[in-house]
């Protein structure tokens, strides 16, 4: 989804709560507190009774307890709602070159300190598992340069200039590494420049040992792989 989505559709608290909790519990409620599955019911107030329910409140028939489904998450504990909460996640997962606290402040209207408060969150979230265990089974990595090009002619040399002189067609490029698990996560990164001993860290960082890593026929990229299982596609011939 992108901003417009969460915007349009999750605006309304009731329906960001229900979005969420399809997303924690696709097969059904589980206890936060005791852990059994299926066997939570949704508390509602009786007609005659005097005290109100808060929405969103489960109660377990196991343990008794009752919990939302911010309980045991990184919006527990907190009074912003859950749709700024998604608007928050969709923003910092969305910017290339990640987002300040500042600018989610001025961006959701909530204070300097909410937009602190969630940040922080939201990137612990992203230490955690699943998101913190490394790629494994068949992992494809590969290079590319992303910029402007250079204007029409600006790269054709002339009479009497010396090979050095003349521009590298990557030279105005920032090089970005990516490593994709096949039918899984995908991690990509900034590379100064693209060396087997730059991207030995990388790799040791994202990819599993017992991975098999997929490149294409490069030099580079095979002096990376660092003792794990490596295969080559050649597009030369048409791999």
């Amino acid at each position: 989804m992108n901003l417009n989505d969460i915007a349009k559709h999750y605006s309304d608290e009731d329906k960001a709560r229900e979005f969420l909790e399809a997303q924690r519990w696709p097969n059904g409620a589980v206890c936060p507190h005791c852990g059994v599955e299926g066997e939570s019911y949704r508390l509602k107030a009786k007609s005659a009774s005097k005290h109100p329910v808060r929405p969103g409140v489960w109660k377990c028939g196991g343990c008794r307890k009752q919990f939302t489904v911010r309980v045991g998450t990184i919006f527990e504990d907190s009074h912003i709602p859950l749709s700024t909460w998604l608007k928050a996640i969709q923003l910092l997962c969305a910017s290339k070159k990640g987002m300040s606290a500042h600018q989610l402040h001025r961006m959701l209207g909530v204070t300097y300190k909410s937009a602190w408060f969630m940040a922080h969150r939201i990137r612990y979230a992203m230490s955690q598992e699943p998101l913190k265990s490394k790629l494994t089974g068949i992992v494809e990595m590969d290079e590319t340069y992303i910029g402007g090009k250079f204007r029409k002619g600006s790269q054709t040399s002339r009479p009497g200039d010396r090979p050095k002189d003349r521009r590298s067609p990557i030279v105005n490029k920032a090089a970005v590494v990516s490593v994709l698990q096949r039918g899984g996560r995908v991690h990509s990164q900034h590379i100064e420049h693209v060396t087997a001993k730059n991207l030995k860290p990388m790799i040791r960082e994202v990819v599993s040992k017992n991975a098999h890593l997929m490149t294409d026929s490069s030099t580079v990229l095979a002096g990376a792989a660092i003792g794990r299982k490596h295969s080559q596609v050649n597009h030369q011939a048409n791999e």
